[in-house]
């Protein structure tokens, strides 16, 4: 569902429009509207967090200066668009308390579900590569236990079970650990 709004928001009006509300709602900016999305399925919710933790011990596995987080930041893909992905890893210095932008994620995860699953695996994977950071795009479907792995540059991979290297920057982990919750 589509927010009606006069005009079209950039990303900062966004922002300050989401900070404004009462009470926290799940949208996204796409194109200068905001969209409410759908409630969540418990697989959808179980697999995101399975995401986060097993890119979480990856990255204290390989012990690197990179963190994971779970939903809730945004990432700006344009002046227009802003996405909240279900995962994503970022490098260097930790982000500041408060933040809800995440600048430069170099991994974004989407989890599908029937309402996204259009949206995550056309204009959601031409979005999150128009961010120059961003070298792995995750897109994991709960129902069937399977990872694509797109990166920038290359053809995409499906995976069902077996290491995933993420290079840069220098993670590997088990496409299984990704569906662990479920």
């Amino acid at each position: 569902m589509t927010i009606p709004l006069r005009r079209p928001l950039t990303v900062a009006d966004y922002l300050s429009w989401a900070h404004a509300q009462s009470e926290r709602q799940r949208t996204e900016l796409i194109n200068g509207q905001v969209v409410a999305m759908a409630p969540e399925r418990v697989e959808h919710g179980e697999v995101k967090l399975a995401a986060a933790i097993a890119l979480r011990t990856a990255i204290a596995k390989a012990g690197l200066s990179c963190h994971a987080l779970g939903d809730g930041m945004t990432i700006r893909v344009d002046e227009h668009t802003a996405y909240e992905p279900d995962a994503l890893v970022y490098c260097g210095t930790k982000l500041a308390r408060g933040s809800t932008v995440v600048p430069e994620p170099i991994i974004v995860v989407e989890v599908l579900s029937p309402a996204t699953a259009h949206t995550d695996t056309s204009a959601k994977l031409i979005g999150y590569f128009k961010v120059p950071s961003v070298v792995h795009y995750l897109v994991l479907d709960p129902d069937s236990r399977t990872a694509t792995h797109h990166t920038r540059g290359g053809a995409p991979a499906m995976l069902t079970r077996g290491p995933l290297r993420l290079e840069p920057p220098g993670l590997e982990l088990q496409v299984e650990d990704l569906f662990a919750a479920t």
